[in-house]
């Protein structure tokens, strides 16, 4: 078993890491990547991403964000990524929710690209040069047929956080399907969970059809609360007031970095972590 450190301490300067959208998001490794100081991560966001994505800009670790959008929500903007995106600190791959799950679908089957119709008339097209546009080669002769193809998407690193874990390894994911995608499209799969139980739930029909086999996962970390401030779905709800929090610290680059002086350097990894 791992700690919160020594799951962080395996993605390395420069990975491409896959995240989750605003939920099961492994927020203690989130915290001690921008403790470290990690640097020239690609983030491919599954398919979005908000305070996860926004905390990792703010402490300098993103080169490259690779998304369909970023925000804190009902919140309002994300401040730190709105300032990178205007002032070029990061580059963004603009894309869109079904085009990142076809193409993680893509590196999943192990198939060097995936078609999709929906992009064409978009500007995305335009910002998106890997992104070609072909003929359908199973058009009746002489149609014009355009279709979209995407290059797979294969993340060296899938990072998130889940309810459980047993002894054997494997991971509990509930109703959370895209999880699943993301650890068979990645290299290797990290995870954070609130608690490890006995047995091996893969002999539970039940929890085995919700579950991802220890095979797809390279390192686990108990992690309570794990999450936090982002909700876990069916556990906790997300900490509105500590985003909020964040959000009117973040306005500025004075009050952000008095936030991450606060929050992050020298701070818990989370509340339970202070218990």
């Amino acid at each position: 078993m791992q700690t919160t450190d020594a799951i962080a301490a395996r993605i390395p300067d420069g990975a491409k890491l896959a995240v989750f959208k605003d939920r099961s998001c492994a927020m203690d490794v989130t915290r001690a990547l921008v403790r470290r100081g990690v640097r020239d991560l690609h983030l491919v966001c599954v398919p979005t991403s908000g305070f996860q994505a926004e905390l990792l800009i703010a402490g300098g670790c993103v080169a490259t964000i690779e998304t369909s959008g970023v925000s804190l929500g009902e919140i309002g903007p994300a401040p730190a990524f709105a300032r990178a995106v205007k002032s070029g600190a990061i580059r963004i791959m603009d894309s869109t929710c079904p085009a990142i799950y076809a193409q993680l679908q893509a590196a999943e089957k192990g198939n060097p690209f995936a078609p999709l119709r929906g992009l064409i008339g978009s500007g995305i097209l335009d910002t998106r040069p890997d992104y070609k546009l072909i003929q359908n080669p199973f058009a009746e002769d002489g149609r014009d047929d355009p279709i979209v193809a995407l290059p797979a998407l294969a993340p060296e690193i899938a990072l998130f956080h889940a309810p459980f874990a047993d002894e054997a390894g494997n991971v509990w994911i509930g109703r959370q399907p895209e999880l699943k995608l993301m650890a068979h499209a990645a290299a290797e799969t990290l995870v954070t969970v609130e608690d490890i139980r006995p047995g091996n739930m893969m002999e539970d029909e039940t929890l085995a059809a919700a579950a991802i086999p220890a095979f797809y996962i390279a390192a686990i970390a108990r992690a309570p609360r794990g999450a936090w401030p982002l909700p876990l779905p069916g556990h906790y709800a997300d900490d509105e007031a500590a985003l909020r929090e964040y959000a009117a610290a973040a306005k500025t680059g004075d009050g952000l970095r008095a936030w991450l002086d606060a929050n992050i350097h020298g701070a818990p990894a989370s509340p339970a972590a202070a218990e």
